[in-house]
Formats: structure tokens, C-alpha cells, sequence
């Protein structure tokens, strides 16, 4: 385990987020009960404390991934779900191939060093027909764009200085059709019409579902 890194992240959690803080709860909340169901087998990667955890936990089987050790112990004490303290970067267990009917990464790709390493390892961890669904920060909206463009990066992605990927969504689409044959995605944010035009300009965040 990577000590520097897990600490990183516990002292980010704490200072930067603090318990149960979850980005557009009510909306990837929503997204994510519609796209998972329920009597599924579930891999929450970068699961946390469980906030968004506890939107799709009940009538699941969830298994939660993080590195930092303190959050999944909440997570464990609150939900009751199984965890284990994996650094993303590093080697998942081999024996969780074709184990999973879905796998959960809400705002996490954009943490990591190889996100399509992390990627190819959910697939793996798929069963045929399994799906992979998450989000990530709409780094290239307009609104970012322009932020970016006046010289300062407050309020947008690069603000956070545990975001070491920045995704436009053609990239994240091209990345994620590598590993799924079916790839769909969407926008969640505040100017709803405008997103349902062009996600990829005015949505806050972009979510996806893929199947294998």
C-alpha cells in the first residue's frame, strides 16, 4: 500500500470533502438507482464513506474499494458492506474476474494515474452482460473553458489537486469503447435544457453506462 498516497487521501476526505459530502447527490443518486436495479453484485471503486454507497446499497450485494481506510470503516459500520483497502493504481485480486454484474466509479477516474487501466480491471471484474457506470467532472465545459481562458482554474476541475485527469468527453467515450461494446453517455448539472443539447458544453458532470 502506497503510505503517502493513503494519506493524501484521508487527509483530502477530511479537509476537503468531511462526511457524507457527495457532488450533485440527488441527481447521480437518481441516475445511478434507474441504471442498477437491484439483486445485483456490485464493485463501488473509490466508494469512501458510502454516501452515494447508501443510494444503491439496499437490496445489493456491495463490495467497496478504497484506499483511504478510516472512510471504508464507515462505511462498513453504516451500511454494512463489505470493503477492502485497494490502491486503484496498484494490482486488483485476480479472483474477482467475471465476478460482478456491476461496477460503480463515481468520480474516481479522474484520481487515477492509467484511468484506462482502471477501466480494463472493472471490465475484468464484469460478468458478460455486467455494466460499469460512473461519472467524472466535466473538465471542457464552457463555462471551464472560459474560467481557464480568463487565467484562473477556481472553481473548475484543476482546482482539485487530486485531479490528475481532466476529461473531455469525446476522450472518455474513445477510452471507454475500448473495453464495452455499448457505451452511452449523458450530462447532469444545473442548465438542463442546454444539457439535453449538448451535454458535453454545459453539463457539470458527465455520467456514463457501459455494458461488456
Amino acid at each position: 500500500m502506497n503510505n503517502s498516497l493513503q494519506k493524501i487521501y484521508e487527509d483530502h476526505h477530511k479537509e476537503r470533502r468531511g462526511d457524507s459530502f457527495v457532488l450533485l447527490e440527488s441527481e447521480r443518486a437518481k441516475f445511478l438507482q434507474e441504471n442498477i436495479g437491484s439483486e445485483k453484485k456490485i464493485l463501488d471503486i473509490g466508494c469512501r464513506d458510502g454516501a452515494l454507497t447508501k443510494h444503491f446499497n439496499e437490496g445489493n450485494n456491495v463490495t467497496g474499494y478504497d484506499i483511504d481506510m478510516n472512510a471504508l470503516q464507515r462505511a462498513h459500520d453504516s451500511l454494512g458492506i463489505e470493503i477492502e483497502q485497494i490502491d486503484l493504481n496498484n494490482d486488483w485480486h485476480t479472483d474477482i474476474k467475471n465476478t460482478f454484474d456491476v461496477v460503480v466509479a463515481g468520480e474516481v477516474l479522474e484520481h487515477v494515474y492509467y484511468p484506462n487501466e482502471v477501466i480494463r480491471k472493472s471490465a475484468a471484474a464484469l460478468k458478460e452482460g455486467g455494466i460499469f457506470i460512473g461519472s467524472v467532472p466535466n473538465a471542457f465545459s464552457l463555462k471551464n473553458r472560459l474560467r481557464i481562458l480568463s487565467g484562473t482554474k477556481k472553481h473548475t476541475p484543476l482546482s482539485d489537486p487530486t485531479h490528475i485527469n481532466h476529461f473531455h468527453t469525446d476522450e472518455l467515450k474513445a477510452i471507454l469503447e475500448k473495453e464495452f461494446s455499448s457505451v452511452k453517455m449523458s450530462g447532469l448539472g444545473t442548465y438542463k435544457k442546454l444539457i439535453k443539447l449538448h451535454h458535453g458544453f454545459f453539463a457539470y458532470d458527465i455520467v456514463f453506462v457501459c455494458k461488456k
